[in-house]
């Protein structure tokens, strides 16, 4: 299974992407891929510039930030393309702060994730809702409940249930395990590792590097706005450097 997707052509390209707020450069010359299928991670620490690597691909960089490089999106440039249009393409992004409607019910939360398959006239554009209460039965079992009244793990859930109403072909999530308890945040990637099922491609972001790389299939190590190490998952996670900066762990010795 892994061999096919390693095979196929990347659903994302990123080209030596460089990221300047004012004078100040955030992401230097960084290149990533995302094949269909994939759970590709990119981990680092505080300040390393990955938010703002899934703001850039997104297109949605603050006023002040500037993009240089190319984002290939399905074997289109999508360089210049407005955030609306990449997201109709299939680009879905999940921030860090989750950005929920708190006094609307769970439901009407997940509703409007399929607004612009409304919007595009598709008839069938609630047919997600099922699929994602599946994938989260705690949603379907709290529909009627506003979201303000969610468990933080709860919400992290209803943001990317909500996301994939939307039928996104690339699924980027931000931090999904900031601020979360052990426990949960074992459940969250454990849902994040069932979404391969899905045939979303998925661009994960976080600081828990034991736990995205677990999930992986291929990861990148940010530091200072630069690509530090690449590789498949599971050799990054046995690599000395990984091991000792961001698992916790001394190196073994023989």
């Amino acid at each position: 299974m892994r061999t096919m997707m390693n095979s196929a052509v990347p659903i994302l390209e990123v080209e030596r992407l460089a990221v300047r707020y004012g004078k100040v450069e955030a992401l230097h010359g960084v290149s990533i891929k995302v094949r269909p299928g994939q759970i590709v991670s990119v981990i680092g620490p505080n300040g390393a510039g990955k938010s703002t690597l899934l703001n850039a691909i997104m297109g949605s960089l603050p006023v002040s930030g500037h993009a240089k490089g190319l984002i290939s999106f399905q074997n289109e440039d999508v360089s210049a393309v407005l955030v609306e249009k990449r997201v109709a393409r299939g680009m879905c992004l999940v921030p860090e702060k989750r950005e929920l409607f708190a006094t609307m019910s769970v439901e009407d939360n997940l509703v409007l994730g399929a607004y612009r398959r409304k919007r595009a006239g598709e008839r069938h554009y609630l047919d997600q809702l099922e699929p994602v209460f599946m994938l989260f039965p705690r949603l379907k079992e709290r529909r009627k409940q506003a979201a303000a009244t969610l468990s933080g793990g709860e919400r992290q859930m209803l943001a990317v249930g909500r996301a994939l109403m939307g039928k996104p072909e690339l699924l980027m999530l931000d931090e999904p395990s900031l601020g979360l308890a052990p426990l949960i945040v074992k459940e969250i990637f454990h849902i994040i590792s069932a979404l391969r099922q899905t045939g979303v491609a998925t661009l994960l972001i976080e600081q828990n590097a034991r736990a995205a790389l677990q999930i992986s299939d291929y990861g990148y190590v940010l530091e200072t706005g630069e690509l530090a190490l690449e590789g498949p998952a599971a050799e990054l996670a046995q690599n000395s450097r990984v091991i000792e900066t961001y698992l916790g762990l001394t190196k073994k010795v023989a």
